[in-house]
């Protein structure tokens, strides 16, 4: 769609972020139906936009033919066939998630004798459970739902966090040989599931989170592609968390976790050990 406007001279993009946003569908859809007026085409802009109506008027002065008119015309009715089909898909997965097992609460390990209401459905339980996970930073409703599509809402099959991360292949390793014990590579595992996770571990990273703090931590001293997965496993450890527990909520212990609970002893070591490679003679003396 962009290359097409642009062989009319018509540099709408660098002005308008989404093509198929309010205001740019509405142009879009204004040119094919044989509006050529800059001015009238830039008066359809919506929101903040609005104040970008000359620079908007600048973009949209062009040679637009009505050739171009009908070739727009056919990328925006594959457009929205395209947006039907994801509402089609995204409908689908939303009536699958209905029947993924939610295992009921059970009322003997609480201190409350309640159960379970009567009209409380698996859809409500299972949308819960995506809500719970779009809490935690870097996962989204789609991942969410990737996360529960690969291991499912019971983790009975999985007893501690250690086996599911195991299963995973988020941990590395441990070749064997004879009486020699040697680490490896994490292996293949679920390929759907690594990939989500992974995504959602690179969008952690960018945060001021835990999770982000943990990524700068850890990419430092073993490299990216370490600190990722290692994100991706403590974000798989949480997720194992919130569907294990029904009253289990995400709560984000801040960028600054690891400077509140270092060991002062082992930081002071640390520290005069690299000012001592610097060459310097260090002496420690207790704070008035």
């Amino acid at each position: 769609m962009d290359k097409a406007l642009e062989d009319t001279h018509i540099k709408l993009s660098t002005v308008v972020s989404d093509l198929f946003g309010a205001s740019g569908r509405a142009m879009l859809d204004a040119l094919v139906a044989g509006q050529r007026d800059p001015r009238t085409l830039a008066d359809l802009a919506k929101g903040s936009l609005v104040n970008k109506k000359s620079a908007l008027t600048e973009a949209l002065t062009g040679q637009f033919e009505d050739h171009h008119g009908r070739l727009l015309r056919v990328l925006l009715d594959t457009v929205d066939h395209l947006t039907r089909q994801i509402g089609e898909l995204d409908r689908l997965i939303a009536q699958a998630l209905e029947h993924i097992h939610v295992p009921p609460i059970d009322s003997s390990c609480t201190d409350s004798p309640e159960t379970t209401p009567p009209g409380t459905s698996t859809r409500s339980a299972a949308l819960g459970l995506v809500e719970r996970l779009d809490a935690v930073p870097g996962i989204g409703p789609a991942t969410a739902q990737i996360i529960l599509a690969e291991i499912g809402a019971d983790m009975s099959r999985f007893p501690t966090p250690d086996h599911l991360v195991s299963w995973a292949k988020l941990c590395p390793r441990t070749i064997q040989s004879g009486a020699k014990n040697t680490t490896g590579p994490a292996g293949q595992g679920n390929p759907w599931l690594k990939g989500a996770l992974g995504e959602a571990a690179t969008a952690a990273a960018r945060t001021n989170t835990f999770l982000g703090a943990r990524y700068r931590r850890i990419v430092k001293r073993r490299g990216h592609a370490k600190a990722i997965v290692a994100v991706a496993r403590s974000i798989l450890v949480i997720a194992w968390h919130l569907i294990d527990d029904p009253d289990a909520r995400y709560h984000e212990l801040g960028a600054d976790w690891h400077q509140r609970h270092i060991n002062p002893a082992r930081k002071t070591r640390d520290l005069v050990r690299q000012l001592q490679a610097l060459g310097h003679q260090v002496t420690l003396a207790p704070a008035t």
